[in-house]
């Protein structure tokens, strides 16, 4: 059967014409290509722990998950994700009424933005983002409105100016997206700031969707503080966690939300039509990945601090500029004092230049220019890659 098509018309839908190939597929497509370090994407380069792989594989071979698994996710990883939340923060959370399990992050930022944006609505987000942000706004209809975070260079990190983030609430604003530990700027925010952004929340009676997939990952004495955890907050919030950057499973897909009934059987009705249920056996292995003690957390800590402070110090060394995240396993740097200001072009030549691959943090911004000068790199790879990743870099740029 032939498929006829107006030329006339252009295939893909006009919410989506300003979004090509993600700049993760062409970064990873050009490490492949030249052999560079892949620093850009944010996967690690060993698996997790191996009782939690053991786990999937047990419930592989029981049979548990094999087939589809429970709408809202299967009862233990619910009733892990509610303990954890307890455990870690305080927080009480009802997993039958107030957990829904999503193929990761990702789609549970896509089904909260689905079902609690209407067309026209506006949503206000820290710039730079992560890019499923911008589509998944455009999809539900909405307007994004960024309010950028600024680098402050005397003390190496980047600040919300929180003047800026009131005078962008406006009588449309529904939503407001905000991501601690920051992605890909590393910056936490402050209990300070959390507090401001709750007040502004319920003075102007907004919802607020959080992605906290990196609430385990935070150094220097930075605290995660849970927006939920504020006042005013625990009916209006809808959390996002993910078990791939904290176990370093990211394949596996499994992400949550919690949030109050309403909110989370509001994102299920959207979560239902992407992809229904996930990721059955390794739902299993989560729920117990989630009760591993407080030596497992703070070991993985630890580490990727080691790596933190090993990366930054050979980027430093090569020239650039860095700002030294707090959170996350990024680092954003400044190109600017190695001569150059165009972070795409900076990335597309890297390869070639340096055997190494980064990201452009303009592809983050509604704002290019302000993300124009800076470049992210992954820190979440072994110990003898960022050595020799940071030897290659040194060696490129004169260091």
């Amino acid at each position: 059967m032939t498929v006829m098509t107006s030329t006339a018309r252009p295939l893909l839908n006009r919410r989506l014409t300003e979004f090509g190939t993600t700049i993760f597929a062409e970064m990873s497509a050009l490490a492949a290509r030249t052999g560079a370090i892949n620093l850009g994407q944010g996967f690690p380069d060993t698996d997790g722990p191996e009782e939690v792989r053991e786990a999937a594989v047990r419930a592989l071979r029981d049979g548990r998950g094999n087939q589809y698994p429970p709408g809202p996710g299967v009862p233990e990883l619910r009733t892990a994700i509610a303990e954890h939340q307890r455990r870690r923060y305080g927080l009480a959370v009802d997993p039958d009424t107030e957990v829904l399990v999503t193929a990761g992050a990702t789609e549970a930022i896509a089904a909260a933005l689905l079902a609690l944006v209407e067309p026209g609505d506006e949503v206000v987000a820290l710039e730079p983002y992560y890019d499923s942000y911008a589509a998944c706004v455009a999809l539900a209809g909405g307007t994004r409105v960024p309010v950028t975070l600024r680098p402050d260079p005397a003390e190496a990190r980047f600040r919300l100016d929180l003047d800026e983030l009131r005078d962008a609430v406006t009588d449309r604003t529904r939503l407001l997206l905000i991501n601690t530990p920051h992605n890909p700027t590393g910056t936490v925010l402050t209990r300070a700031e959390l507090t401001a952004i709750a007040e502004l929340a319920v003075e102007r009676d907004l919802l607020v969707v959080t992605d906290e997939v990196y609430e385990h990952l935070v150094f220097d004495g930075a605290e995660h503080v849970p927006l939920a955890t504020l006042p005013g907050m625990r009916e209006r919030t809808v959390t996002i966690g993910s078990a791939g950057k904290t176990f370093s499973f990211t394949g596996w897909k499994v992400g949550w939300v919690t949030a109050a009934p309403a909110l989370v059987s509001a994102v299920r009705s959207a979560k239902q039509f992407l992809t229904y249920v996930s990721a059955g056996p390794f739902q299993y292995a989560v729920a117990e990945a989630l009760a591993l003690p407080d030596a497992y957390f703070d070991g993985f800590r630890a580490d990727l601090l080691a790596k933190r402070d090993l990366l930054a110090a050979g980027l430093a060394d090569a020239g650039f500029g860095v700002f030294r995240p707090a959170g996350t396993y990024f680092v954003t740097t400044d190109i600017r004092p190695l001569g150059e200001s165009d972070g795409f072009a900076f990335c597309r030549a890297l390869p070639e230049r340096a055997g190494v691959v980064a990201i452009p943090n303009a592809v983050f911004y509604d704002h290019r220019e302000a993300g124009a000068p800076f470049v992210r790199f992954a820190f979440c790879k072994r110990t003898e890659v960022l050595t020799d990743a940071a030897g290659r870099l040194r060696k490129a740029f004169g260091g």
